[in-house]
């Protein structure tokens, strides 16, 4: 069943022994990170500071820290059940009969609650009050920061043109008690509608959701098509639809069970330096300038707790958001690269930095055929590295995939060098928004591909001494530990 709010499951975090509670003071300049760094790195539990110096508010962060934790984020035994549903629906077979069809409508029928649902009243309206950031317990996460940032928002914009809601998630440096920064990159679609909004001339509503339930967390990070609303998803994964309300002094929706809302503006013509920041890459994303957000009302739940998390070298909170994109999306490439049998993201990779591909090699050249689709692919693009293997290698299992390519590959044949975007974190180029890629192939070669030399077998032991081993291992009387 989903859970209503954020409060609901840190109740289910805390009956699961999932949860350590902190009584003692803590500060939020630097102390929390350095602790939460600590229990993430030992994969840790989620983090309840209950006492942060000078706020009355509650701190919840490394909610998600963990597979286990996510997974009962989002309520599955495993991230592949979201994807074989996904995979299920789109599965043409299950609709080309009259019986079929006919079956199917039990199996569809609960997408119609996948739909917002407006309400009237919403918890995140309990008390409104005038912008004092200074109240929130926001995190200054490490010492060469460029301030306090507001790291977990859900940032919500509305389409000039189509009306169409837009939520994604972009980090906010505190200025002041009534402004930050916005962290539009050139890419997101926020920093889209901002451009439309420049162009008609009008001032942008905008509107921050902090602290909801997780999936609808999840799914303000998750890389959806422009056509497809946030909270469509999030009621997707769900399995029940999300509450909205409309805001206070704007005409957006917000979740309605949020712990804050932020209402505001961003002024067009507005720019402020915003940065350093200590990022997901475990590097500082240097200083630049980005437009500021002016916020006009804070509307909150009597009793809230503020939700964030850090970001900095892996593995941390964010790693495992990344894995459920992984996951969750893999059946939509496969729609488009049906040779691909599985894809793995490493956690040092740090989302764009590496992929690893196993596929059903069919023709030559076909492991360069995957690479340019893959970097023809919505933020696929930004992918520094892409390795393809061939389909009987596991490309979870770093070892394998690691002996595969320092054996496997000729320098000049199998390493593909492309140019073009790149995540606007990248420090590594030497021009900002685009560089080089590279492509590994690891599959075995054919003579079809200028491979004229006898490609050797892997070493394998016989089936039938394997199980004569497996029968008789007790009588070898090896000791395990």
């Amino acid at each position: 069943m989903a859970y209503k709010d954020m409060h609901q499951f840190i109740d289910d975090l805390r009956k699961k022994n999932l949860l350590d509670e902190i009584e003692v003071e803590v500060d939020s300049n630097l102390e929390i990170t350095e602790i939460t760094d600590r229990v993430s790195k030992t994969y840790g539990n989620a983090l309840l500071f209950k006492n942060v110096k000078g706020s009355d508010y509650p701190v919840l962060i490394n909610s998600l820290g963990t597979y286990e934790r996510l997974n009962l984020g989002l309520n599955v035994e495993d991230l592949d059940e979201i994807a074989d549903t996904i995979l299920d629906f789109m599965d043409i077979t299950n609709y080309a009969t009259l019986i079929n069809k006919v079956k199917s409508i039990p199996k569809l029928a609960w997408l119609a609650r996948v739909f917002p649902k407006k309400v009237k009243k919403g918890a995140c309206q309990e008390v409104i009050e005038e912008p004092d950031l200074t109240k929130l317990p926001i995190l200054q996460c490490w010492p060469q920061d460029g301030g306090k940032y507001i790291t977990l928002p859900l940032v919500i914009t509305k389409d000039p043109e189509t009306g169409q809601q837009n939520v994604g998630m972009y980090r906010l440096q505190v200025y002041d008690e009534k402004t930050t920064g916005m962290h539009w990159h050139l890419h997101k679609d926020g920093r889209e509608i901002y451009e439309k909004y420049r162009k008609l001339g009008r001032r942008m509503p905008v509107s921050v959701a902090l602290g909801c339930d997780p999936a609808t967390i999840y799914s303000a990070t998750a890389p959806l098509p422009k056509m497809i609303d946030e909270m469509i998803f999030a009621g997707f994964l769900r399995k029940s639809p999300v509450d909205m309300v409309k805001c206070v002094t704007n005409d957006i929706y917000v979740p309605a069970n949020a712990e804050f809302i932020l209402e505001g503006y961003v002024d067009l013509d507005e720019m402020r330096l915003e940065g350093p920041f200590g990022d997901h890459t475990g590097y500082y994303s240097l200083a630049d300038m980005y437009p500021v957000f002016h916020i006009e009302k804070i509307t909150r739940k009597k009793n809230p707790i503020y939700p964030t998390t850090i970001v900095g070298k892996p593995p941390m909170e964010d790693c495992y958001l990344g894995k459920a994109t992984e996951r969750i999306f893999l059946p939509l490439i496969k729609v488009q690269c049906p040779e691909i049998v599985d894809m793995n993201f490493p956690l040092e990779g740090v989302f764009h930095n590496c992929v690893i591909v196993s596929i059903k090699k069919a023709y030559p050249k076909h492991a360069q055929k995957i690479m340019n689709a893959l970097w023809g692919m919505g933020q696929m693009m930004y992918t520094k590295m892409i390795i393809v293997v061939d389909e009987n290698i596991n490309p979870h299992d770093l070892s394998t995939v690691a002996w595969k390519i320092f054996n496997n590959i000729d320098a000049k044949r199998d390493l593909v060098i492309s140019e073009g975007p790149l995540d606007a974190l990248d420090h590594a180029s030497n021009t900002a928004l685009y560089g080089h890629r590279l492509g590994i192939d690891a599959t075995k070669k054919w003579p079809s591909e200028g491979h004229t030399r006898e490609w050797p077998d892997d070493i394998e032991m016989s089936e039938e001494i394997k199980e004569l081993v497996d029968k008789r291992w007790k009588e070898y009387g090896i000791r395990e530990d």
